[in-house]
C-alpha cells in the first residue's frame, strides 16, 4: 500500500506499509518520518544503531537521520511529509513539537501506544480525502496526538515541559536569525536566560548543545523558504 500526495509547491505527503521497497520515496530529500509497528516486530538501523521495534511502537525521525531496515517480522506503517507540505517550525504554535519529536539528535523519541491511542491514530490515517487542506489537517492532528502521547509516556514533568518550551523557542530563533547571529549569548539574551542555563536545559533534554545548533543550522533547522 502506498498513498502519495504532491502539491504544486513541491510538498509531499505519503503513507506506506512498504517503505523499505519504495526506492523513489527513499531518495526524496527532506522527509520527516513516523514509523509505527502495527503487528509483530521490525528491526531498523538508525544512524548505525540497531533498534528492535515491537507492536504499537512509534518513533519519529528527521531526514538527516539515516534509516535502514534490517528485518521485518510483522507489519508497519510509515507516514512521511516534507516542510513544503507542512512546516513544523513555522507552525510550532499549532503542534508544539519542534525540538521535541524532530530534534535530529541521537536521542530518539520512542513510545508505545495503548489500545485507545492506537484507535485514535488509526482513525486519523484512514482517509480517502484528496483535498490538500484536509490532508494537512489530518497530518497536523497526527503530529499533535503523537506529541501528547510522547509527553505523557516519557513523563514530561512541569520542569521538563518548561525546558522543552525554551528549546522550541531557541530552535525557532536560530531558524530565523542563524545567518546573522552566531553566538549562544545572542539567543540567551532574547530568551532572558544565561548561556549556561541554556546548555543545562539542552543537556537535560538530551539534545545537541545550543552552540552546535547554531553551527549546523541545516542539520537542526529548516530554511524559512520551506
Amino acid at each position: 500500500m502506498l498513498q502519495q500526495y504532491h502539491t504544486k509547491l513541491k510538498g509531499t505527503l505519503a503513507l506506506t506499509d512498504s517503505y523499505q521497497t519504495e526506492k523513489t520515496l527513499q531518495k526524496e530529500k527532506g522527509l520527516y518520518k513516523f514509523i509505527w509497528v502495527r503487528k509483530g516486530s521490525i528491526t531498523v538501523e538508525i544512524d548505525h544503531q540497531e533498534m528492535l521495534m515491537s507492536q504499537d511502537d512509534v518513533i519519529s525521525l528527521t531526514h538527516l537521520q539515516h534509516l535502514e531496515f534490517k528485518s521485518i517480522d510483522g507489519e508497519y506503517t510509515t507516514l512521511l511529509f516534507n516542510s513544503n507540505f507542512y512546516c513544523i517550525y513555522g507552525n510550532d504554535h499549532e503542534v508544539s513539537c519542534s525540538g521535541f519529536l524532530f530534534n535530529g539528535s541521537s536521542h530518539l523519541v520512542r513510545f508505545t501506544l495503548n489500545e485507545q491511542e492506537r484507535r485514535q491514530l488509526n482513525d486519523i490515517t484512514v482517509s480517502d480525502s484528496l483535498q490538500e487542506e484536509m490532508l494537512r489537517i489530518l497530518l497536523k492532528r497526527f503530529i499533535i496526538q503523537c506529541t501528547r502521547i510522547a509527553r505523557h509516556r516519557l513523563d514530561i514533568t512541569r520542569e521538563k515541559e518548561s525546558g522543552f518550551e525554551i528549546v522550541r523557542q531557541y530552535y525557532n530563533l536560530v531558524d530565523e536569525y542563524y545567518k546573522t547571529k552566531k553566538q549562544v549569548q545572542d539567543y540567551a539574551d532574547m530568551l532572558h536566560k544565561s548561556p549556561k542555563t541554556l546548555s543545562n536545559i539542552f543537556s537535560t533534554c538530551k539534545l545537541p548543545s545550543p552552540l552546535r545548533v547554531i553551527h549546523e543550522p541545516v542539520s537542526y533547522t529548516h530554511l524559512r523558504a520551506h
